[in-house]
């Protein structure tokens, strides 16, 4: 059984898909004694990006561009769905996602960019997709800041995703952007227990501050909605009212729900963290997630993956529906009016003649 690390989601580094190369420690026989590991410490690498927006074509999801500032999450959520995409960096999707990062400096001067082109078109940009933009490394690095900076000025809708209380330093924006209808910020609240958080999500914020930072969102006109994401059979779905109406009290106006998915390497993590936290439980655990994906590990198939298939993904279903308007929670944001969007002038631009 592995030995977890503290604040840290996993306790290994297995190889990704592309790993050209792989390391082992062995005994040689010389009697030597192994020294002591380093001290596990997170790296922060610049990477300028040569393009700015993601577009997807995706019936799952309900936007069409996004936005990732940071590859990597020092969060060290264990069910992270984005852990794989390492895999691409030649990195581990394990220990490697939660403490090699990387950042894109040019992130809001691309974006700037790309929104002045005459034939761009406006639509919902997503922030926070597949890794959090509120991460700890943001409160130095100011990505996000930056590129909600340039939607303001534009007059850009934008939709937020985090786990991250710190959103709640970039209220002046929000709060500017909702008053054009331009926003809506998604809080994911897994579990209202601090102790599963703080092995599921082991430096995500606590439930209470994400409770708090609902609370102050919604106070100041932008729209909130609760995720919760991932429903994990057997170690959070007995939480689905609670967490909804904990989060209705704090003033969200929607929510929503995903199962669990382990895609690639994940699923392997995922096991890993079963036999080292819940040992007991691990093998009812995965039977569920297998009932529930047509006896696999995961379900790649739009219009299923999100939700799962059979008894289990069914009964949650139907709570989530009952309990979504018990507690009001089916207020959907307003449409955003596309007119609103401008292109401010540039600098040096000729001012126009009165």
């Amino acid at each position: 059984m592995a030995q977890p690390i503290k604040g840290r989601g996993t306790s290994s580094r297995p190889p990704g898909r592309f790993e050209s190369r792989e390391v082992e420690r062995v005994d040689d026989g010389w009697g030597t004694v192994e020294e002591e590991l380093p001290p596990l410490e997170t790296t922060v690498t610049a990477e300028p990006a040569r393009s700015i927006i993601s577009r997807n074509d995706s019936p799952d999801l309900s936007f069409e561009q996004s936005i990732n500032p940071y590859k990597g999450c020092e969060h060290g959520c264990i069910y992270c769905y984005a852990r794989p995409s390492h895999a691409y960096l030649n990195l581990s999707p394990g220990l490697d996602f939660e403490t090699r990062l990387f950042y894109k400096p040019n992130a809001a001067e691309l974006l700037e960019q790309e929104l002045r082109r005459p034939g761009y078109r406006v639509g919902t940009i997503a922030l926070g997709a597949n890794t959090d933009p509120y991460q700890p490394i943001e409160r130095r690095l100011e990505v996000t800041r930056s590129i909600l900076q340039v939607l303001a000025r534009f007059r850009h809708p934008v939709g937020v995703i985090t786990k991250g209380a710190m959103i709640e330093r970039d209220l002046d924006l929000l709060a500017d952007l909702a008053r054009d209808k331009l926003v809506g910020v998604g809080i994911t609240l897994t579990t209202l227990d601090p102790e599963l958080k703080r092995t599921l999500e082991p430096r995500a914020s606590s439930p209470a501050a994400r409770l708090r930072v609902m609370r102050r969102l919604a106070d100041a006109g932008v729209p909130v909605r609760v995720m919760f994401s991932p429903v994990i059979p057997s170690v959070n779905d007995a939480e689905l009212e609670r967490v909804l109406e904990a989060a209705a009290e704090a003033g969200a106006s929607t929510a929503s729900y995903v199962l669990l998915r382990l895609p690639y390497e994940l699923k392997d993590l995922f096991r890993e963290w079963l036999d080292t936290h819940l040992p007991l439980r691990a093998a009812h655990v995965m039977s569920l997630i297998q009932q529930s994906r047509g006896g696999k590990d995961n379900d790649t198939q739009f219009g299923r993956r999100m939700r799962g298939t059979g008894h289990f993904a069914e009964l949650i279903a139907r709570r989530f529906a009952l309990a979504r308007r018990r507690y009001g929670l089916d207020r959907e944001r307003e449409p955003y009016d596309p007119a609103v969007f401008r292109v401010p002038p540039a600098a040096g631009d000729q001012m126009p003649l009165l």
